[in-house]
């Protein structure tokens, strides 16, 4: 586990330091994901594949994260893991397979309203990237 979660007044918090950029938008997915399923685990049951874009790099992580909420609201699909994850840098593209199963098949409370832009950060520092995103809940 490359993410922490850190101490937030209303809603939750978490910081990623991992060695790649795949990496840190593993973790930051396996956070959202924990924080949406508590310890409840999740068959792999089913694929979902799925394409997003930003901006910036922020955006990019935002809409990857975003992404992961779809699913569960509209399509009833609850992410065990990602399967493969590829971004293009320099078009602020990310390709993303990820495994799961029907979120009907558990009990669980979504407490993760929407992922914010409040102090949102993704940088490289020291041959890591590093974020910090909170989660309205």
């Amino acid at each position: 586990m490359s993410y922490k979660f850190l101490n937030h007044t209303a809603d939750v918090k978490f910081r990623v330091e991992s060695p790649t950029i795949e990496e840190m938008f593993s973790s930051a997915a396996d956070a959202l994901n924990e924080t949406i399923r508590g310890d409840i685990k999740i068959l792999e049951q089913e694929e979902e594949k799925f394409e997003v874009e930003g901006k910036d790099l922020e955006g990019l992580l935002y809409n990857f994260l975003e992404e992961f909420l779809f699913l569960l609201d509209a399509e009833d699909f609850l992410a065990a893991k990602i399967k493969s994850i590829k971004i293009d840098l320099e078009n602020k593209k990310l390709n993303c397979i990820i495994l799961g199963d029907k979120a009907e098949n558990y009990k669980f409370t979504n407490d993760v309203k929407a992922v914010t832009y409040n102090g949102m950060f993704v940088k490289e520092k020291e041959g890591k990237f590093i974020c910090e995103i909170v989660l309205d809940v």
